[in-house]
């Protein structure tokens, strides 16, 4: 807990980390997810939250390689030692702090926009299955869906547990794009 505590001392001045193209997707697909998740019997309207979710992972890709510094897929996809690195600092409660996103949730950004792709793809199918008469898509959809569910899971948990221990509310940073500059590692 000293790591936290340190920073805390070192921060005083924010900065803008998440620019508003960032923070409106995040929280627009909090909401179309929800929703296409408690709409599963209107089929429909279903599909056209599934469509809009589509869509706004369409946009965080472009996004992802033009957008701003913190946006972009370059500053925050690590590789995989970077990642098992930084797990392992993070089991031994020495994890750095980062600005932008840490290496485990620069990994959950991509397993998150991956699942839903695919949840989006099978359920397309899903949808068609009249058609095509590939009424396992619905399944593997499903099978899709539930892996999004325990993702959100990991994505909350890791939120949670990044705030605690770095002493700063994530949730509020991403509402606001504003995050305390650690004046010791102000590049982080």
């Amino acid at each position: 807990m000293a790591h936290a505590t340190t920073n805390m001392q070192t921060r005083g001045r924010t900065v803008r980390v998440w620019d508003i193209a960032v923070r409106v997707f995040h929280w627009s697909l909090v909401a179309v997810v929800g929703l296409a998740f408690l709409t599963e019997d209107a089929r429909t309207f279903h599909e056209v939250v599934g469509y809009a979710a589509v869509a706004l992972v369409g946009f965080r890709l472009i996004w992802g390689l033009i957008g701003t510094r913190h946006a972009r897929f370059s500053s925050f996809v690590p590789s995989p030692r970077r990642f098992v690195a930084y797990m392992r600092d993070m089991k031994e409660r020495r994890e750095k702090r980062y600005l932008g996103h840490n290496p485990a949730g620069g990994a959950m950004v991509v397993a998150l926009l991956i699942t839903l792709s695919l949840v989006g793809v099978t359920g397309y199918y899903a949808a068609a299955q009249g058609i095509s008469g590939l009424r396992w898509v619905g399944e593997v959809h499903e099978a899709f869906v539930n892996i999004l569910v325990g993702l959100i899971g990991l994505h909350i948990a890791g939120v949670v547990l990044a705030s605690f221990r770095h002493s700063e509310n994530l949730v509020i940073a991403m509402i606001t794009g504003q995050k305390e500059v650690d004046d010791d590692h102000p590049d982080q």
